[in-house]
């Protein structure tokens, strides 16, 4: 999803009421598609048979956007606590990193720096990381991701009470988890590195089904890790080993240009 680009030319030296204007207007792109997102999720939670209020708790407590969709699914299947928190841990593991290139240095210390580092998900990351440190200041940042999770708990809270005043469930509804999924896996088939890691994925699943199935998201994801860690280091190591071959060859083309320089100069 792509941050709203019509910005208002903010500095950091600018008013505080320009600033929260200006994180306003920076959230509304990324509201076009959280909102919705928000009510299929409120639409999930009622349609699992779970508590209209798991969809405003869950947007508070985890706020973490495809993992809360993934969520309503276990707690609706009474999945193993392990396997949750192991599932949640390694879909939100790349939030680790957006820490070193988002500017946390331009929010406030305190509750304002805490709260931010809190509702640093990918929209958040996507707008701020790359404008200008001189057009960034902490009631800026900090009013775009309150206005974000806004749009997903407002957007939960609409979807539950539209599940809550349908006469009969939606069928076929719950395939919206799947087909989120599906449109990012196809969205990361784009490039051809990714498509080793794609098939790795569904061998991974795929053995994890036929080995264990009261287990399969679980095990399949510690199998998938493990493949990952095994692609890289042979990657790795056909790497160095290329580089090791390129070098060798220029030494020998170096000195063969050195032996046809003495012959010359000999003659």
């Amino acid at each position: 999803m792509r941050p709203h680009s019509a910005s208002p030319l903010a500095t950091a030296e600018s008013p505080r009421k320009e600033q929260v204007r200006a994180g306003l207007v920076d959230s509304l792109g990324v509201g076009i598609g959280i909102f919705p997102l928000g009510i299929a999720l409120g639409m999930l939670v009622v349609q699992a048979g779970l508590p209209w209020w798991l969809a405003p708790a869950l947007s508070v407590g985890v706020f973490a956007g495809s993992v809360e969709l993934l969520l309503v699914s276990l707690l609706a299947s009474a999945a193993p606590l392990l396997t949750i928190a192991v599932t949640v841990f390694a879909l939100n593991f790349r939030h680790v990193f957006y820490a070193f290139s988002f500017p946390l240095s331009r929010v406030r210390h305190g509750l304002p720096r805490a709260y931010s580092v809190y509702a640093l998900i990918d929209e958040a990351y996507a707008t701020y990381a790359l404008l200008p440190p001189e057009r960034l200041a902490s009631a800026r940042i900090v009013t775009g991701q309150l206005a974000m999770q806004a749009y997903w708990v407002g957007g939960g809270l609409v979807g539950a009470a539209i599940a809550s005043a349908l006469p009969e469930p939606i069928e076929g509804f719950e395939f919206a988890l799947y087909a989120l999924f599906i449109v990012m896996t196809l969205d990361a088939a784009r490039s051809r590195r990714a498509i080793p890691s794609i098939v790795l994925a569904g061998l991974a699943m795929t053995v994890a089904i036929l080995l264990t199935p009261d287990s399969a998201l679980l095990v399949g994801l510690a199998l998938f890790t493990a493949l990952l860690v095994v692609r890289h280091l042979v990657t790795r190591r056909s790497g160095s080993s290329g580089s090791t071959g390129s070098t060798g060859s220029t030494g020998s083309t170096e000195s063969d240009a050195a032996g046809a320089e003495g012959t010359v100069s000999d003659a």
